[in-house]
């Protein structure tokens, strides 16, 4: 067995999260899977990298994060961790890794904070998890929520929907996001929520949320890095603005390769011994 990696002392903390919202100072959140891509987005400045279960679609090819694993994401956020020195580091927990039992997630999220060094686990749900939340946060494992489009319950909200259009459904939206900071959640996330309702609840509620999909009135935003760099060019819903084209410069760049290779041009004289 590997030896538990000794967790950096990031400058961001949950504490933190909190005080910005209440400076109205935004946060910003992005995903990464490995060291040497979370070492680039720390350098960049954001606030948080979240270790998502979105690593199954975007690294793996499956068509949703539904098979994502317990190991699988230990396995990313130790290497994530190796990298980030400054950011909050929060990893996603996968799929029935925390819904059947208290005593399940007690263990499944102790793992992650033990094996990876992370400082929070993210959980999906509302009212249903609370008394789960509570549980965690009172043994000293720090909680972000996630409500609106919740991609592990996919298939019981029909496809990936926006979320709370109705006045009912805002509703039940708020009072989850009322419940999860009850329970102790230092943040939530509102995917795939009208912007009306998500800047309505991020008014009501004392924790920052952090939108993806869900405007600007969220106290925050997070997407995914290889969406925002224009790396995953295929997927392009209305919610992602792309900051970069690296799709086509990684085209781009192997194939100048594969030509020189072919041609006899690579190696020259100034890259052989």
């Amino acid at each position: 067995m590997s030896p538990t990696p000794q967790p950096n002392v990031s400058a961001v903390t949950t504490r933190d999260f909190v005080a910005m919202k209440q400076a109205k100072k935004k946060i910003v959140a992005v995903t990464a899977y490995d060291a040497l891509l979370g070492r680039l987005v720390d350098e960049a400045g954001v606030d948080c990298v979240l270790v998502g279960d979105s690593l199954n679609q975007v690294l793996c090819g499956e068509p949703s994060t539904l098979s994502a694993t317990l190991e699988q994401m230990i396995y990313h956020a130790r290497a994530v961790r190796r990298g980030v020195q400054r950011a909050l580091l929060v990893v996603d927990m996968p799929f029935l890794s925390y819904q059947v039992t208290r005593e399940d997630a007690l263990r499944s999220c102790g793992r992650v904070m033990k094996e990876t060094g992370a400082q929070a686990v993210k959980l999906e749900g509302g009212t249903a998890i609370a008394e789960t939340v509570h549980a965690l946060v009172e043994i000293g494992i720090p909680v972000m929520g996630h409500v609106g489009l919740t991609p592990q319950s996919v298939h019981a909200l029909g496809g990936y929907r926006v979320q709370g259009r109705d006045e009912e459904a805002a509703r039940r939206m708020a009072s989850d996001v009322a419940a999860l900071e009850r329970a102790g959640c230092f943040s939530v996330v509102l995917e795939l929520v009208p912007a009306t309702v998500a800047a309505a609840i991020s008014a009501e509620c004392a924790i920052p949320t952090i939108g993806i999909g869900a405007g600007v009135g969220c106290d925050g935003q997070v997407l995914v890095l290889h969406d925002l760099l224009g790396l995953n060019d295929g997927f392009s819903p209305k919610f992602l603005k792309r900051y970069a084209a690296m799709a086509d410069d990684v085209r781009g760049a192997v194939g100048r390769f594969a030509d020189e290779v072919r041609r006899g041009v690579f190696p020259d004289a100034d890259h052989s011994f």
